[in-house]
């Protein structure tokens, strides 16, 4: 029976996934071929076309599925409309998954993820509603930033350790936002 989901068609997904993202860890996208996979990953052309439109769709399907599986982790705060902050759980899995997020970026995902969001209402009463989007994009570019050069060195802090350095981003909002700068 040739179902959606069988176990030969999602084995050959991860194959195929598997081998892009090692091959994607020393080339660029451009310099990745359907054929240079299918060899490493032992299956036909056919196979990877059965599964993907091209490069560009397995690049955007693995994206999808590090979002969902970073979403998945705040779940539970997102059916609640709420936003602990909790960045911990944020560098732990990407600790636990350095190379789906070197990938990630490497991809050029960086401009347009969906792996964090902001909390827009903390941002307007920590900056009294003034140049609030100035503010988040400051944050998100220095985040993403900090996220790279972490994975860039293999990420030898802890998560917790990473986190420490996210409170002290905020507890030096709070200073500037009282006008308490030094």
């Amino acid at each position: 029976m040739n179902t959606p989901n069988n176990r030969r068609k999602r084995e050959s997904r991860e194959k195929i996934e598997r081998v892009f993202v090692e091959l994607l860890q020393d080339r660029a996208l451009n310099e990745i071929s359907v054929s240079a996979i299918c060899k490493l990953a032992a299956l036909n052309r056919t196979t990877f076309y059965a599964n993907y439109a091209d490069i560009y769709a397995l690049a955007d399907s693995i994206r999808d599925k590090l979002e969902g599986n970073l979403g998945q982790l705040y779940q539970e705060e997102i059916a609640l409309g709420q936003n602990s902050n909790d960045y911990l759980k944020l560098f732990r899995h990407i600790r636990d998954n350095q190379i789906f997020y070197r990938t990630y970026f490497k991809l050029g995902y960086d401009n347009n993820y969906k792996i964090v969001t902001y909390d827009t209402q903390l941002a307007r009463k920590h900056f009294q509603d003034r140049f609030t989007e100035y503010h988040l994009e400051f944050f998100k570019s220095g985040l993403t930033r900090i996220i790279k050069l972490w994975l860039e060195k293999g990420c030898p802090e802890t998560p917790e350790e990473m986190m420490e350095v996210i409170k002290s981003e905020y507890r030096g909002r709070a200073e500037f936002a009282s006008g308490n700068m030094e």
